[in-house]
């Protein structure tokens, strides 16, 4: 069972092979014609043949039955002329002629076996009120042909007495003399073989498939070089990557042979690009990570180590000493508590907990939870709502994100400055933007402010205590909305960020 399974996972994968399906369709493109225009020449061959056979015998049997009422053969089959034409007529066609009179009786039979026996078929009848008929069997491979053996003398005759009637009568008036109907009888019927025409198509036949199995070789040698060759572009995209992988060169060689090759290399450059972003990325994230924690350790060790070493330090400065030693803890506690949620929030798998949620009420309570901070920063904070919003969102997900935005604005401000909140919506997405009176963000910066631990300036956001994730954090909770997020600044004036997410939540 085990080998059959194998043989069968064998085939799949050689089925998946470019260069195998190549060659089949080029193989078959090559090979399928041919079969299909031998059998249509062969067919069409015995279709023509036969009726040209069955002309050539309806000429020979009209000029014979002329002769026979010629020779008068239906009273006297004794005419040497007449059985000559006979044999070779049946010899010349490897057919068989019988000759039938007017009571239905055979009076010639070529194969001489039926003669004076009585033959009534729908064909001699129909042939005796003046129908020709040809058949053709293709089971039995023959052709059968009647024709009426008319006489003329008969017809002739009949027109004569009919002038010597209108001569004889001319004092009256009498009906004009019509032509009398041809006078039947008897009818020549001939069964042709078609034995000869069969033998040739067999003949062609096997020529056929004697020069197809020729076509298919040359066919088959030329398609296995041509699939090698059509193939042979890829495999060195493969190489070229593999190259890459395996260190020995830094970037993929460009394959222009074809167009998709060409895509293939860019696609992959692009991703390769891309990666070395991103490992950049992580080996710079891990440094911040361990510079960000290290930092509040080695503030806390070096104020442990003052304490230590003074032995009767005073009440004054333990107290002072553990108070900037509960901050570094709080410090170091948020930086951890940050980055578990961006963890969560880069996890592609994460559920969001969607409901209907009334946006409005939901700015209000973040504003009023931080409202004391920008009342010790000396902050106003505005909020306009421009109509009432109701969205499917993750509220505690999008709260965190909203927060963030109006802390940063809130600490980044200016004495006595200003954060306005503007909410506003359309049949799909609803509009948040938070715009401040801050120090603003330097124009070069504002592709870099959502990556992880980036401040634009370092010495003031450690003033202030932010750990440098919470833009990563708002977009990620964003983009997970299928949101978007823009951010416009002009550095000393402010700063404007524009949140837009749809009402209904897409999965």
């Amino acid at each position: 069972m085990i080998p059959k399974i194998k043989n069968y996972i064998s085939q799949i994968i050689i089925l998946r092979s470019l260069k195998v399906r190549i060659f089949l369709i080029i193989f078959l493109a090559g090979i399928i014609p041919s079969i299909v225009m031998r059998f249509g020449i062969l067919e069409n061959y015995v279709d023509r043949a036969v009726e040209v056979r069955e002309k050539d015998v309806q000429n020979q049997i009209q000029i014979l039955a002329n002769h026979l009422t010629t020779y008068s053969y239906l009273q006297d089959t004794s005419s040497g002329i007449v059985n000559a034409e006979l044999d070779q007529l049946s010899t010349l066609y490897d057919g068989r002629v019988l000759i039938i009179n007017q009571n239905f009786s055979v009076i010639k039979d070529t194969y001489g076996i039926s003669e004076g026996k009585t033959i009534i078929s729908e064909e001699v009848i129909k042939c005796f009120k003046g129908e020709n008929s040809c058949n053709y069997d293709a089971t039995n491979h023959y052709i059968e042909v009647t024709t009426p053996i008319i006489d003329k003398t008969v017809l002739n005759t009949a027109s004569t007495t009919s002038g010597d009637a209108a001569t004889a009568t001319d004092a009256q008036e009498i009906p004009a003399a019509t032509e009398s109907e041809p006078a039947i009888m008897g009818v020549l019927l001939i069964s042709v073989s078609t034995d000869s025409i069969i033998i040739n198509q067999e003949i062609l036949s096997r020529k056929a498939a004697i020069l197809e199995m020729a076509m298919a070789i040359i066919i088959f040698g030329i398609v296995f070089l041509l699939s090698a060759i059509l193939i042979r572009p890829f495999n060195r995209v493969a190489d070229a990557i593999h190259a890459v992988k395996e260190g020995f060169a830094d970037e993929v060689e460009s394959v222009p042979d074809y167009l998709e090759t060409e895509h293939i290399i860019d696609a992959y450059s692009q991703v390769a690009s891309r990666m070395k972003v991103l490992d950049d990325s992580r080996q710079e994230f891990v440094s911040n990570v361990s510079h960000e924690l290290k930092t509040p350790l080695t503030s806390m060790k070096v104020l442990a180590d003052s304490l230590l070493m003074q032995k009767d330090a005073p009440i004054e400065l333990y107290q002072e000493f553990m108070e900037d030693i509960a901050n570094e803890i709080d410090r170091e506690n948020k930086i951890i508590n940050d980055l578990l949620s961006l963890v969560k929030m880069d996890k592609t798998a994460a559920d969001l907990n969607i409901s209907n949620v009334n946006i409005n009420e939901q700015l209000e309570l973040i504003l009023k939870r931080l409202t004391p901070i920008a009342n010790k920063q000396n902050v106003e904070l505005i909020f306009e709502s421009m109509r009432q919003v109701d969205a499917e969102i993750d509220e505690v997900k999008l709260t965190l994100a909203f927060s963030n935005l109006v802390e940063n604005a809130i600490k980044y401000n200016k004495e006595k400055g200003w954060v306005r909140i503007t909410l506003d919506a359309d049949h799909q997405f609803f509009t948040v933007e938070v715009a401040d009176s801050g120090i603003g963000i330097p124009q070069e910066s504002l592709d870099q402010i959502y990556e992880r631990f980036y401040r634009v300036d370092k010495s003031h956001s450690r003033e202030i205590g932010g750990t440098g994730l919470g833009l990563a954090i708002t977009r990620n909770a964003i983009l997970m909305h299928r949101g978007s997020i823009k951010a416009a600044s002009v550095e000393g004036e402010g700063t404007t960020f524009t949140v837009k997410i749809p009402l209904s939540y897409i999965a």
